[in-house]
């Protein structure tokens, strides 16, 4: 058995073995093999999304793919490389990618299969990048699938139930700037007021809180897209939310050292250093964390707000810090923001996993029913319930069917969601 662990330390796989297979030849020769298998992207999930007791593949020594299409609107790159990585080849070329992760150390595969997103407004989850895939199929057949056809909505968000996405071509445009701005204890009341105003201050927004307070959050952190940036500096926005801006460098956990955060205080620089919050060589958030996360539907976003607020004495013991951020709706079956334009709440808990998973059904009890989780993090919403939120599982699993009739890939998570 192996002793390999997830990148926070809270989960230790039950996997036989990890292999790490050099090419799509290797790759077929150990699905051939027969038994339980699962892939493993960058282990930044905080659940057994990708535990298996057969077989775990990693794909991170696979070749590196980075081809730009001849009319410069997408690029192929391999499904276990990492978003800090094909950013800074992107913008060489002068390109970039419409939307980042908070932080880039995560494999392009896994944050497609689990629904990951940045934020924004106007801006969709990492999956709505993606245009055109390749999978191995536990079979060992090659399948390729592109935006329009039958099945291709249903294999992005796919929680690795189809097999191994070996490449995917995503959606680039020309290269942009971002300014970053910190703007601290926003009221409450003000933000919940006024919250579409307040989520489109810039490109991208999120607010955090460590829910020590209830009548001001910590921060909020504005990315702004240059050279069209709605102007910062309006006085009658920000005297209503009765704040002021950062005058140094910060982390989202109030107290950490923000050595680790992209660069901020409004100094312009290429998205590829300013979209994530993290710098790609630095530990990201806290490192021995755990994480949680559910995504509302827009119009119940102000109900849920106020449901965690009313828990905030709960919450905060157990918290290094929520945050608040919005996704743009899209038409991918198991896509957290399926339908409808949602708004992430994300908790970043201290690593006391057990207080955390009793608290758990305090807050999905108090959350909307609309809201979907986080596939690659903490809930403990039972599988009829989560499926039941998911209009299109039933097609899902029909596809799942199809890719994977052995069911080689369904392990206890995915059994649990009742494939």
């Amino acid at each position: 058995m192996t002793t390999e662990r997830n990148w926070a330390g809270n989960l230790a796989y039950r996997a036989a073995r990890v292999e790490h297979p050099e090419s799509v030849v290797e790759l077929q020769a150990l699905f051939a093999q027969g038994g339980a298998v699962r892939m493993l992207g960058s282990r930044h999930c905080f659940n057994d999304i990708a535990d298996t007791d057969g077989l775990l593949i990693a794909l991170d020594r696979m070749s590196a793919v980075f081809e730009i299409t001849a009319d410069r609107d997408a690029v192929r790159v391999g499904g276990g490389q990492r978003y800090g990585d094909i950013a800074p080849l992107l913008e060489a070329e002068g390109l970039a990618l419409a939307n980042l992760a908070s932080l880039p150390h995560i494999s392009v595969a896994g944050a497609v299969a689990t629904g990951t997103h940045g934020s924004g407004d106007a801006l969709g989850s990492l999956a709505t990048a993606v245009r055109a895939l390749t999978i191995v199929t536990p079979s060992g057949e090659l399948r390729s699938l592109q935006r329009g056809d039958d099945d291709f909505a249903g294999a992005v968000v796919s929680l690795g139930a189809l097999g191994a996405v070996v490449d995917v071509t995503l959606d680039v445009e020309p290269t942009y700037e971002v300014a970053q701005h910190v703007f601290e204890h926003p009221s409450w009341d003000a933000i919940l007021a006024d919250f579409d105003d307040v989520t489109g201050i810039g490109t991208s927004v999120s607010i955090f809180s460590r829910w020590e307070r209830t009548d001001v959050a910590d921060q909020i952190w504005v990315k702004q897209r240059q050279p069209e940036a709605r102007e910062l500096t309006r006085a009658d926005l920000f005297s209503r939310l009765d704040g002021e801006a950062a005058t140094t460098k910060r982390h989202p956990i109030l107290g950490a050292d923000p050595i680790a955060c992209t660069e901020q205080l409004g100094e312009a620089g290429p998205w590829s250093e300013r979209l994530a919050h993290f710098k790609l060589e630095f530990t990201p958030s806290a490192g021995a964390e755990i994480q949680s996360e559910y995504l509302v539907p827009r119009a119940d976003a102000v109900a849920a707000i106020q449901a965690v607020r009313t828990l905030a004495g709960q919450i905060a013991p157990l918290l290094f810090v929520n945050e608040i951020r919005t996704v743009a709706a899209d038409d991918l079956w198991l896509s957290p923001a399926y339908g409808t334009d949602a708004v992430g709440i994300h908790f970043t808990w201290k690593p006391d996993e057990a207080a955390v998973r009793a608290f758990l059904p305090t807050l999905e009890a108090a959350l909307p029913q609309t809201a979907r989780p986080h596939w690659g993090k903490v809930f403990t919403l039972d599988g009829a319930e989560t499926r039941s939120r998911c209009e299109r599982w039933d097609d899902f699993a029909g596809l799942v069917s199809r890719f994977d009739p052995e069911r080689r890939l369904v392990n206890p998570y995915l059994e649990r969601l009742g494939l």
